[in-house]
């Protein structure tokens, strides 16, 4: 039978014993992709190219969750990159794309609009990039020496990246995938192959998956792809599971919004789910999704999770960035802004938001001494960070009050790098069911700019973190590498016994994405606030993608979107202003 698969590499050879066969000119094979035929091959290797790892194992849909049989050579591949799916010609993709464009074919200001953006996360960024591409001057103000927010990363003495986050990049994530393709960088993604991979926490060491078959549309390819897993679900508690989601299928959105007063646990009782389909697989993504778990998560946020993913054939195929977040992502973002007359200021903090006699925005007071005017203003920061800068005499209004209930959820971001390649991983992201880890991923094969040949660097989320965001972090890495030997008994001992820790990084966000319990969706504002001048973005600000990547770069989007669709009244205030300031 013959497998296929597309690899990033320059040079492709296959070599047994001391034979090496160039298997580059592999006649009608489609470019960068190879065909294997038996599964007698020891390995596939590679010559020298930077973008390569090796030793990455990945069985045959044949062999899921099951040990190879002694003495057979598992089928080695390496840095596999799927081809980006097709995501165009979706009804979400192009709904996003005419949005983007929106701006760009917007009627050119008669005199552009000075807008001073707080924060450069996604949500900044995109709020920046769209009011530049409509023909406004952007000042994007960054309190850290870093670009963005929680996609932020920085790099050690031995030129090591570690990030605030492990994140992945969705085929559900239209607004992302146009915002590639606009800065014309959509081959920085690493897309895997179709499928979601759980560890076994019964089965020390094995994995059980579900894979998405690219013949058949949605939703039956992830309704195969639960079907076709019986290690994980029996058919009883599928079934359950199914006639538990009738409603959502046939209320559609409207039902969907009204579980946001459940969590998830409660729903599932309440619609007759068996607890082990919450302990099997929702504990797994409720983490993975807001770092908490289903007794705390809105159902809400599940059902509409299943809703992207279930809905769009490609909705949950999962991509890898090639490198790190700043200058792989945002600083194309920050070039583009540039480029139309935009500004970028790093070590910006925000102390005061000064506010003029009406309660309108004055201008913003920096730590540094600086104050900055503009015509608008914008915060892009993390709720609780607003909350903590919002002036006296906005707190009593509904519009800011209402954020009292949104709360950023902490989450802690881990990085360890061993003496050794670990080989029971896969070249995707993986959901751990640890008690303690969310996903995790090897990013020494996953990301090209992290690749290693002979070492593992993991990168993990440690969530529920609540508990431990106060903990040193030795005794996280402590915690983390007992939780580990459960994942690679073979090869990972608590005591360091087998494999050894060269060095670790554990990232601390006290205050993450905020935390998506019921209730909370009412209290999500608008990006146009009641002040004149004053607007909000932010995943936490209302879209219909809450906290995520995709979410914040909506956000953006919208805020963007309402500041072009307030020009005259805008233009008209700066006038005002300017004619006040002359009088005086």
């Amino acid at each position: 039978m013959s497998q296929w698969g597309c690899v990033s590499a320059a040079n492709l050879s296959w070599q047994k014993s001391s034979t090496t066969v160039d298997i580059r000119n592999g006649g009608n094979l489609p470019s960068s992709c190879f065909q294997l035929k038996s599964r007698k091959m020891d390995s596939l290797a590679f010559g020298y190219g930077e973008f390569l790892a090796r030793g990455l194992r990945i069985p045959s849909s044949q062999a899921v969750g099951r040990r190879h049989k002694k003495g057979v050579s598992p089928l080695k591949v390496v840095c596999v990159d799927y081809p980006r799916p097709e995501l165009d010609n979706t009804v979400n993709f192009l709904e996003a794309a005419s949005l983007s464009a929106s701006f760009r074919s917007s009627p050119r200001p008669t005199k552009p609009l000075k807008v001073v953006i707080a924060g450069a996360g996604l949500a900044g960024l995109s709020t920046a990039k769209y009011l530049a591409d409509a023909g406004h001057k952007p000042l994007l103000l960054e309190a850290r020496d870093v670009l963005g927010g929680k996609v932020a990363a920085w790099k050690d003495d031995d030129g090591d990246w570690y990030e605030t986050g492990l994140h992945i990049f969705f085929g559900a994530y239209p607004n992302v995938q146009n915002l590639f393709g606009e800065l014309g960088i959509d081959d920085r993604l690493q897309w895997k192959e179709h499928s979601m991979i759980f560890a076994m926490p019964n089965k020390p060491g094995e994995f059980s998956r579900f894979d998405f078959p690219e013949v058949l549309p949605a939703p039956l390819n992830g309704i195969w792809a639960i079907l076709r897993n019986n290690e994980m679900l029996t058919w009883p508690e599928k079934v359950k599971f199914a006639i538990g989601l009738l409603p959502a299928m046939l209320g559609g959105q409207p039902y969907v919004e009204a579980q946001d007063g459940l969590t998830v646990k409660e729903w599932m009782i309440k619609q007759g789910v068996p607890d082990r389909v919450t302990d099997e697989v929702f504990i797994a993504m409720s983490k993975a999704l807001n770092f908490i778990n289903p007794d705390e998560l809105s159902m809400q946020c599940i059902l509409i999770a299943l809703n992207r993913f279930l809905q769009e054939k490609h909705g949950s195929k999962m991509a890898f960035l090639d490198g790190n977040p700043p200058e792989r992502l945002c600083m194309p973002i920050v070039e583009h802004i540039r480029s139309l007359g935009g500004e970028v200021q790093l070590n910006s903090r925000i102390q005061k938001i000064e506010l003029n006699d009406d309660g309108t925005v004055k201008r913003f007071l920096l730590t540094n001494g600086n104050a900055i005017e503009g015509d608008v203003y914008v915060f892009a920061t993390p709720v609780d960070i607003l909350k903590l800068l919002l002036p006296d005499n906005w707190t009593e209004i509904p519009y800011f009050k209402k954020l009292e209930k949104l709360v950023g959820v902490p989450v802690i971001n881990i990085h360890i790098w061993f003496d050794r390649k670990l080989k029971n991983t896969y070249d995707h992201l993986l959901f751990s069911r640890s008690s303690l880890l969310s996903v995790y991923a090897d990013m020494s094969v996953t990301c090209k700019e992290y690749y290693s040949p002979n070492q593992s660097m993991l990168e993990l989320v440690f969530a529920p973190a609540e508990e431990w965001i106060s903990r040193s972090d030795s005794e996280i890495i402590e915690a983390t590498m007992k939780e580990l030997a459960k994942l690679f008994p073979d090869e990972i001992a608590a005591d360091q016994s087998k494999a050894k820790i060269l060095k670790y990084h554990v990232v601390k966000t006290p205050r993450s994405v905020y935390k998506t319990v019921p209730d909370c969706e009412p209290c999500r504002p608008l990006q146009r606030s009641p002040i004149e001048g004053f607007y909000l973005a932010g995943d936490y600000t209302k879209q219909k993608y809450l906290a995520s990547m995709e979410g914040a770069v909506l956000s953006g989007k919208f805020c963007a979107q309402a500041i072009v669709q307030d020009y005259e009244l805008l233009a008209a205030r700066s006038q005002r202003s300017l004619a006040e300031a002359g009088t005086r």
